[in-house]
């Protein structure tokens, strides 16, 4: 499968060694440098480019300006029965909440659910990759992230509340773990700049400009607009609520009133993971033979003219992949040459891109 035009591919394990290396270059630990990596890189696996390595070179002005701090030191500060408050010191968003979701399964394992906050870690990527966490070990995961304001409040013509994104995993047994992993905007910021870097228009409905009016022009969207409107905004606020004040780290709040640090491209942020321990119901297996038949179910019920599939929550981004490990994945130009730049300027050795 050839790649578009101005693109180039590369295979997966080649661009986890690029990121895991540029990583390493500035000062990240060696165990979290390949942690970082690989997450960025399931996302543009499963299709999710937005946030996977186009990310990096904003990662490293974070790092170089201390807002994400390579060696982090993380601490547990409250453990109580279900309950985990982790201190992430500015981690890596993936290696804090990879912590985050290794507390709630720990006391899920003890008591039947683990709730794990985890205040000051930074952006965390495809949080759908932690919930998977919880059900590799047979329990359903849930996980949400809040951040600084990113989109409108319905009716405002500034950011309000932010895109915090939600994302639950359930095990299956025949079938791969039900996924659903979804912004609280209409679509996440990285689907922006991903229109920033390939120059290409985006729906009327994604962002507005600075004086609150839609736009088709992604270099001009002043902020995000918020998924099915008032129920999108208001599911941010809970996050919001959940994620930050129960950590004690408010972040919208103080950043409406112009506090210090909390102002756009910011690094505030705060995270929850929870993992519930399934068998604590029943029985196991017959909870994911259960999972099984309700997805068969689904895909089984008459499609509307014009529809080849209906999909469950993950399928699509679990064919794209499979479709991805065998053909390698595309890079737009704009985020290839940033990746070589910054290899370059680090002593990175580049992998050579797939031909064909």
């Amino acid at each position: 499968m050839a790649p578009a035009p101005g693109r180039v591919r590369l295979a997966a394990p080649a661009l986890q060694a690029l990121a895991r290396d540029i990583f390493l270059a500035v000062g990240v630990g060696a165990d979290d440098a390949a942690l970082w990596a690989e997450t960025l890189v399931w996302a543009n696996l499963r299709g999710v480019d937005s946030h996977g390595v186009l990310r990096i070179p904003r990662y490293l002005e974070l790092i170089a300006q201390g807002g994400i701090h390579p060696r982090p030191a993380m601490r547990l500060l409250k453990a109580a029965g279900a309950i985990a408050l982790l201190d992430a010191d500015h981690a890596p968003g993936p290696v804090a909440m990879a912590r985050a979701m290794e507390e709630a399964i720990a006391a899920a394992r003890r008591v039947h659910v683990g709730w794990c906050v985890a205040r000051d870690i930074t952006h965390a990527g495809a949080v759908g990759h932690f919930a998977l966490r919880a059900a590799a070990a047979g329990m359903a995961g849930l996980v949400m992230t809040a951040s600084i304001p990113l989109m409108a409040w319905p009716g405002s013509r500034r950011a309000v509340v932010s895109t915090n994104p939600i994302a639950i995993a359930i095990p299956a047994g025949r079938h791969p773990p039900l996924l659903l992993d979804m912004a609280t905007a209409k679509v996440a910021l990285g689907k922006i700049m991903s229109a920033r870097q390939t120059g290409a228009p985006i729906p009327p409905d994604w962002g507005i400009d600075a004086e609150g009016a839609p736009t088709t022009d992604a270099t001009a969207v002043a902020t995000l607009l918020p998924m099915a409107g008032p129920k999108g905004a208001g599911l941010s606020l809970m996050i919001e609520c959940l994620a930050s004040l129960a950590a004690g780290n408010p972040v919208i709040a103080p950043a409406l009133a112009g506090a210090p640090g909390t102002a756009k491209g910011g690094t505030a942020m705060n995270g929850v993971a929870i993992a519930l321990d399934l068998a604590a119901f029943g029985d196991p297996a017959g909870f994911v033979q259960s999972v099984d038949a309700l997805a068969e179910a689904v895909a089984a019920q008459p499609k509307a003219a014009g529809t080849d599939a209906l999909l469950l929550p993950g399928e699509r981004g679990d064919a794209e992949l499979a479709r991805r490990r065998r053909s390698g994945i595309p890079l737009p130009a704009g985020v290839w040459k940033q990746l070589t730049a910054a290899a370059a300027r680090l002593g990175v050795s580049l992998p050579a891109p797939l031909e064909g």
